[in-house]
């Protein structure tokens, strides 16, 4: 089993902490978006699914905060007493401009906030200003979030693992298991469904320098699965391509463009053209918010640059020579053409393109 990833309680969020997997388990706690937003920036927390939800209830935590809760009243902040539906959706505004700050690629973050936002100024119309009221809102729109998460990734698994033939060996990058969401995982989840299906033969992991979200994360969620497995570093993807008979590559996204280009871990790029190469099925799962319809090509997805020590040192040990410059790019882009399908919780787009996705968005999950 897989631990929790977050654990919600009104005024605290405990977050499992992933910089210290798979050697400890352990949490951090966060009390307001402030430190919501820190953790996500600083990556105890990562995935995009995991990151939405986190943000959601980061939103909460604000509210939590300002409020005293216990009287129903506003607390007195920065000298000024929030009593008003005005003075509550300015705290709500300013907790999500600081969430939206941690980490600009994955859109489920931007999803996230804007819905709570949306639902607050949805009740703010509808009913006379109340702060358990209003509270009471909020946090059950957090934990629908969550569920929906919950239950795309299920749906993703099914998918998925319907395109996939009986023993099956894979390769995937990056961590998009259930580490990453608050389900079963989405590119990994796919693998583990496939898996209790007998699908699975062998699943590779690379390694996803520089951060190493394979070699601590994915690999280890694999064993603990049954997931017969083997970590390899990423520049041996090619060679076992060409030798081991991989029939699939199946990665996440943090977000994808109106016309298929999809944005997820350094690396993936490399893969995608590999995979063609050698003539493999090259699939990416996401849900539906992953799929940024503002956008209309993955040239005007924004890439985060993260630190350079990131690169230049390996659990806290430099590696290089001293004062190197180093790139740190944690993001590269895909383009549509290389990939056969994406995989969401409304089904399998392919081919991949603008009209097959605002297709299949438009399409309502049966219940």
């Amino acid at each position: 089993m897989i631990p929790p990833r977050l654990i919600y309680k009104p005024g605290r969020l405990k977050i499992l902490d992933q910089r210290l997997l798979p050697h400890k388990i352990a949490y951090t706690t966060a009390r307001d978006a402030a430190e919501t937003a820190a953790a996500i920036k600083d990556m105890v927390l990562r995935g995009a699914p995991l990151i939405g939800c986190a943000a959601a209830y980061g939103m909460v935590l604000e509210l939590e905060q300002q409020g005293s809760g216990a009287s129903g009243q506003w607390s007195v902040v920065g000298g000024r007493k929030l009593d008003s539906a005005t003075a509550a959706r300015k705290t709500l505004v300013a907790a999500g401009i600081t969430l939206k700050a941690a980490r600009p690629t994955a859109v489920a973050l931007f999803y996230a906030v804007d819905r709570m936002l949306e639902k607050a100024d949805l009740w703010l119309k509808a009913h006379p200003f109340d702060y358990m009221r209003f509270l009471a809102a909020l946090r059950r729109e957090a934990g629908l979030i969550t569920r929906e998460d919950k239950a795309a990734c299920a749906r993703m698994g099914d998918f998925g693992a319907g395109l996939l033939k009986k023993n099956s060996i894979v390769l995937t990058h990056c961590n998009a298991g259930a580490l990453a969401t608050m389900g079963i995982g989405t590119a990994v989840g796919v693998i583990t469904k496939a898996h209790s299906l007998k699908k699975i033969k062998h699943a590779y992991s690379s390694e996803t320098r520089p951060y190493l979200q394979g070699a601590r994360l994915t690999i280890w969620e694999l064993a603990r699965s049954g997931v017969p497995s083997s970590l390899i570093t990423d520049n041996m993807a090619a060679h076992i391509m060409k030798t081991c008979g991989v029939n699939a590559v199946i990665v996440g996204a943090d977000r994808i463009a109106a016309n298929g280009d999809t944005a997820n871990k350094i690396g993936t790029y490399g893969l995608a053209v590999l995979a063609r190469y050698h003539g493999i099925p090259f699939y990416v799962a996401a849900p539906a918010p992953t799929i940024d319809l503002k956008l209309k090509n993955g040239s005007l997805i924004k890439i985060e640059e993260r630190s350079s020590d990131e690169v230049t040192f390996i659990n806290g040990r430099l590696c290089a020579p001293k004062g190197v410059n180093a790139r740190h790019p944690a993001f590269d882009v895909t383009p549509a053409g290389l990939i056969t399908a994406l995989v969401t919780e409304k089904g399998v787009i392919s081919p991949v393109n603008k009209k097959n996705i605002v297709k299949q968005l438009s399409k309502r999950i049966a219940k």
